[in-house]
């Protein structure tokens, strides 16, 4: 399933994929360098909830936010892993078995921990405000 929108759409968009991948917990983003996979994660967060300042976890590797009602959600870039072992080290298969939401950017680095119904997503730039989600159901 495809979902197009425009930048200023984004939480219409959001809303839109919480709403089909309903019962998911762990989502796998994939997409180029600025394709706005960070920006689309915090849409996602504002739509679910989220209570805390959501920002890129590109050092920390791991930033875990909570919901309203309490409930963690944990947002992951392994963009700086470099293989699977390192990305164990670093607590991320924890939380990706957790049993709580799991928003997973640069999931490539490490695509042997996943579980095996983590939702593959494609984020594709459609020229300068536009994007395509992939939700490969």
């Amino acid at each position: 399933m495809d979902i197009i929108f425009p930048l200023e759409e984004i939480d219409q968009a959001a809303r839109q994929f919480l709403s089909v991948t309903k019962g998911k917990r762990v989502f796998a983003f994939h997409g180029s360098m600025g394709a706005g996979k960070t920006t689309f994660i915090h849409a996602l967060c504002q739509a679910m909830g989220v209570k805390d300042v959501v920002s890129s976890p590109t050092f920390s590797i791991i930033n875990q936010y909570q919901m309203t009602d309490g409930t963690p959600v944990f947002h992951l870039d392994l963009y700086r892993i470099r293989d699977e072992n390192e990305a164990i080290n670093a607590g991320v298969e924890d939380c990706l078995y957790s049993g709580h939401i799991c928003l997973v950017e640069w999931p490539e680095k490490a695509p042997g921990i996943f579980p095996e119904d983590a939702l593959q997503v494609n984020l594709v730039p459609m020229g300068v405000n536009t994007r395509k989600l992939q939700i490969n159901l």
